[in-house]
C-alpha cells in the first residue's frame, strides 16, 4: 500500500462496500415475486483492490460499486431470477464479512486509543 492509504481507509471502504451489498440483496429478496424482476448484485472486490494499489486515501474513499445484473441464473416462469437459497446464503456471507471489517476496525481504533493513553 501506498503512503496514502492506511487500515482505516480500506475497512471503512469495506464497510461501505457491504452495506451496499446488503441493501442489493435485501432488495432482489424483497422483489422474489415480482414478476420479471432480475437480480442484481454489487461488485466490489476488484474496484477495492484497485483502489487500494493506487496507493491513494482519496481514490480509495471515493471508489464506488458497480451494482449490475448477472443474467447467469435461471429464469422462472413469470421471469423472475431470484432465488431465495441463494440470496440468503450471500446476505450471511456479506454479514459476516461486514462483521470482520467491524472487529478489525473496532481493533485499529483501540490500538491508537492505547497509543495515545501510552504517550500522556
Amino acid at each position: 500500500m501506498g503512503d496514502g492509504v492506511n487500515m482505516i481507509d480500506i475497512l471503512q471502504t469495506g464497510l461501505r462496500a457491504t452495506g451496499t451489498r446488503g441493501k442489493v440483496l435485501a432488495n432482489n429478496i424483497a422483489n422474489i415475486n415480482t414478476p420479471g424482476y432480475r437480480r442484481r448484485a454489487v461488485a466490489f472486490e476488484k474496484a477495492l483492490s484497485e483502489a487500494m494499489a493506487s496507493g491513494d486515501a482519496e481514490a480509495l474513499r471515493e471508489v464506488t460499486f458497480e451494482t449490475l445484473q448477472p443474467r447467469n441464473t435461471p429464469v422462472g416462469a413469470n421471469g423472475n431470477d431470484v432465488d431465495l437459497d441463494s440470496e440468503v446464503g450471500d446476505l450471511i456471507k456479506n454479514s459476516a464479512l461486514r462483521k470482520t471489517y467491524i472487529r478489525l476496525l473496532h481493533k485499529v481504533y483501540r490500538q491508537a486509543e492505547m497509543a495515545i493513553q501510552t504517550n500522556k
